[in-house]
């Protein structure tokens, strides 16, 4: 990208509004970028046409690559630690970026260049430093391993602007809870692609946990 500025196809309330209608984001480390082609067509056939591919692997770029080809992706980069990242994963089609912490670079840069952004926070201060970077929506993360839904709800109560993407330790198990907490948009998780059943090349099994997750979600009540 060489400097140039960046833009997405879809600006960020189109995007924010993807995710809150589907209320749930699988979040993906994937080994081999080959997997990406069959997984995209899993998480569809199961109705969640909804993917954040994290950069914690190094096919991350090519999977995004891939999937964004489908054209029928609300399709994420996850883990951006920097602005190259950003560039990266904008470049071979991501449509928003989502970040383990709040880094003021990363965020100005996605902000100046309107790409939908949802940076991590774990506490009001943080909180505060997306509200001054002009953002409705922030992951809350690490989510259980900080006090689970209790403590969301206790972050969130002074910020009754600011909507949550809540990941981390979100499971088949907790997440109607959470999608239930009205400044919840969506959660993330991955237990609809875990690990193994990538490296099993299980899409069947893929399919079926997001058919369930989906069926969970629309059951969750605000």
């Amino acid at each position: 990208m060489d400097g140039e500025l960046v833009s997405t196809k879809n600006n960020t309330m189109d995007i924010l509004k993807q995710l809150e209608t589907y209320r749930l984001i699988p979040v993906i480390a994937i080994d081999k970028a080959d997997d990406a082609g069959p997984l995209a067509e899993a998480l569809v056939a199961g109705g969640l046409p909804v993917a954040e591919v994290t950069f914690r692997t190094a096919a991350a770029e090519a999977s995004i690559k891939t999937m964004s080809k489908r054209g029928d992706l609300v399709l994420g980069a996850g883990t951006v630690l920097n602005v190259d990242t950003v560039k990266k994963a904008v470049d071979a089609g991501a449509t928003y970026i989502v970040s383990p912490g709040f880094n003021p670079k990363v965020v100005s840069y996605c902000v100046q260049n309107k790409i939908p952004i949802t940076p991590g926070v774990a506490t009001p201060t943080e909180i505060e430093f997306a509200l001054d970077h002009g953002l409705s929506v922030v992951k809350f993360f690490p989510a259980e391993a900080i006090g689970g839904l209790k403590t969301l709800k206790a972050v969130a109560a002074p910020y009754s602007m600011m909507r949550f993407v809540p990941t981390g330790g979100i499971t088949d198990k907790n997440v109607g809870e959470y999608l239930a907490f009205k400044p919840v948009i969506a959660c993330g998780g991955s237990w609809m692609v875990a690990k193994e059943l990538l490296s099993a090349g299980n899409w069947a099994e893929v399919t079926r946990l997001t058919k369930d997750a989906v069926s969970a979600a629309k059951s969750a009540k605000k």
